[in-house]
């Protein structure tokens, strides 16, 4: 009898213990060496249930944080990990890796400066991608990579994709700040942030086409207008609502294929949460066979 009880306590410790391997895992304390940045750099990542004990390789989306935030946003207010395990659970999309890096240290954003003083996008991509791609067993390949995020995270997802379309195969802004809409604005916004510094023209205007997602658009190459696959998601009573619109005009004028979608909603995280699902079904669809 004590062995039959034995017995059956071993193996609920089994079962348990195979059920725990098979949850998602989320770190939001992890950290990446740079040269260019100069320091370590913070990152979270949410691993897909059955990553401990497969050997297969998984997509990864690189998911990025609004200005005031963190690493941990997503982790903390966007439920990243409750979220993902239901989609993944219910079928609605394909598990993933998602990694969440910090563009809040330092100087925030995901941009380089007007300078080129500061490189964070240069760390995104020389850098930190590299590293989470030969740390974890992602797949390397465009079709298998995306990008997304919320305001100050949903312009560093356009700008990510219009600057390197060969290597995401989606790219979802959500209430995007989408950079300057004209020169002037530029002049305006540098000065905003930084009243000492004199900027010649020359670099202004450098900035500007780096950073305007319209004036990205317009220079668009014909033979880039179907590279990446689009989802941009904004609310009706956000305060980015016209510079999302200006862009789906823009797009629609280029003949660039995209998926534009206006919500109740405003600028905040129960926008966020319940734009999550919809993005996670829309970048999966790239990383099957459609």
């Amino acid at each position: 009898m004590i062995k039959k009880n034995v017995l059956s306590i071993m193996l609920l410790l089994a079962v348990f213990n195979g059920l725990k391997a098979q949850s998602s895992k989320v770190y939001d304390n992890l950290t990446v060496p740079s040269k260019i940045l100069k320091s370590d750099r913070k990152y979270a990542i949410y691993l897909p249930p059955g990553y401990e004990t497969s050997q297969r390789s998984y997509p990864v989306l690189y998911l990025l944080h609004g200005a005031g935030d963190d690493q941990t946003g997503w982790v903390q207010f966007g439920e990243v990990q409750h979220i993902a395990d239901k989609a993944f659970e219910e079928g609605k999309a394909t598990p993933m890796i998602i990694v969440m890096p910090d563009a809040n240290t330092g100087q925030r954003g995901y941009a380089n400066d007007v300078r080129n003083e500061w490189r964070y996008e240069d760390f995104f991509f020389q850098e930190l991608m590299p590293y989470v791609e030969k740390t974890y067993r992602i797949k390397t390949e465009k079709r298998f990579r995306a990008v997304a995020g919320l305001s100050m995270g949903g312009g560093g997802s356009f700008t990510y994709a219009l600057h390197h379309p060969e290597l995401f195969s989606s790219a979802c802004p959500l209430s995007a700040a989408t950079g300057p809409m004209a020169l002037e604005d530029t002049k305006a916004q540098l000065k905003r942030a930084n009243p000492d510094a004199n900027y010649t023209d020359a670099e202004i205007e450098a900035y500007f086409k780096r950073q305007s997602v319209l004036e990205l658009i317009k220079n668009m190459p014909d033979d880039q207008k179907k590279a990446v696959r689009w989802y941009i998601d904004c609310g009706d009573d956000d305060f980015l609502y016209e510079g999302n619109s200006l862009v789906h005009i823009a797009m629609r004028k280029k003949e660039i294929p995209h998926e534009f979608r206006i919500y109740d909603g405003g600028h905040t995280w129960t926008y966020w949460r319940r734009a999550l699902p919809t993005v996670l079904s829309f970048i999966s669809d790239a990383f099957h066979q459609y």
